[in-house]
């Protein structure tokens, strides 16, 4: 009897370090629609970069390296497109000024 009290004890204890979650918590900084697309752009320009590599090493045949190339490429202007768009949009950060 005991023994079934320590183990319910114990798995209450194991349960509640698992999912008890503390009433706030810091989930880092607030990421906008600008910073995320600039994630993106750089990580289509590192995947770019891979792909112009591979094909210079000659693991990738030139009709796969092409279309590639131009998806990758096309995904990388509509990117500079909408952080352009949402750059003018934004009202400029107060003490700054535009050039």
């Amino acid at each position: 009897m005991t023994m079934l009290i320590l183990f319910l004890l114990m798995t209450l204890a194991v349960l509640l370090y698992i999912f008890y979650l503390p009433g706030k918590l810091y989930l880092g900084p607030e990421k906008t629609r600008a910073a995320y697309l600039r994630e993106r752009k750089e990580a289509v320009y590192e995947n770019l970069r891979d792909l112009n590599f591979e094909h210079q090493a000659g693991k990738m045949p030139d009709a796969d390296y092409q279309s590639l190339k131009i998806s990758l490429q096309d995904e990388a202007a509509m990117l500079m497109a909408e952080i352009a768009r949402l750059e003018r949009l934004a009202p400029p950060a107060p003490g700054r000024t535009r050039v």
